[in-house]
């Protein structure tokens, strides 16, 4: 097991991350930081692929990404609530790894699974927090709360609370997207058309980012928000 992770990031699904804050989960791991990605369920009711053939993107994309651990919850696609089993192996998690930072779906998207894996993450980071909160299967770790938790924007546009400069990093970003062609634009693919499997969808993705962008004044960006009040110590430090 590593040591404490700086940034933990959720996802409903397998790619959900590459594609809403890939970029800087790229840019945080070349800054020297430890980042792991934990996904909920294993996107068993996507109508293309399997989901033996999203493991193995994943671990293409954890892998071009440089991250230091993937793991899958198996909560069940498409019902993601807050159940004491599902808050318990969110819990689980963040005992397990203690990280600094948390990254959690959008608070409010088109999937359903989106919204409710954000509020199920809020919940559980707190309740991780309280030394009397019980959880199923106990591992024997110490409560553990994170410092902040921030929701990238996914298909849905949200208005940013900040921007992250991905500019540096948009390339390998297309790669890592890449790496899921079950799910993303394939000319070669013979499997059923979806919403996020056409060619528009993958440029409304760069259109995404370079609107991201421009709002900070860089080439692309990826936005992000948070139910807190963030703080800054140096203003001139903000870009």
């Amino acid at each position: 097991m590593p040591d404490s992770l700086d940034v933990l990031a959720f996802a409903a699904h397998p790619d959900d991350i590459e594609m809403s804050c890939g970029g800087t989960i790229i840019k945080m791991v070349e800054e020297g930081k430890k980042v792991g990605i934990v996904d909920l369920t294993r996107g068993e009711l996507g109508t293309r692929g399997n989901p033996e053939l999203r493991e193995q993107e994943a671990n293409e994309a954890s892998d071009l990404m440089g991250i230091q651990l993937r793991e899958n919850l198996r909560l069940q696609d498409g019902m993601i609530g807050e159940s004491e089993e599902e808050i318990s192996a969110v819990v689980r998690a963040l005992r397990r790894h203690r990280p600094g930072i948390v990254i959690a779906c959008a608070m409010e998207d088109r999937h359903p699974d989106h919204g409710n894996a954000a509020s199920l993450i809020e919940r559980a980071v707190f309740l991780s927090g309280l030394k009397n909160f019980k959880v199923i299967d106990d591992e024997g770790n110490e409560p553990w709360r994170p410092k902040a938790v921030y929701h990238y924007i996914q298909d849905r546009y949200i208005e940013p609370d900040f921007v992250v400069d991905i500019t540096g990093q948009y390339e390998k970003r297309k790669e890592v997207i890449a790496c899921f062609k079950s799910q993303f634009f394939d000319p070669n693919s013979k499997e059923t058309q979806t919403y996020i499997s056409t060619k528009k969808f993958q440029d409304y993705l760069e259109a995404r980012a370079i609107a991201m962008g421009h709002r900070i004044g860089v080439h692309y960006g990826e936005g992000f928000t948070s139910t807190r009040k963030i703080g800054v110590s140096d203003i001139t430090k903000l870009i």
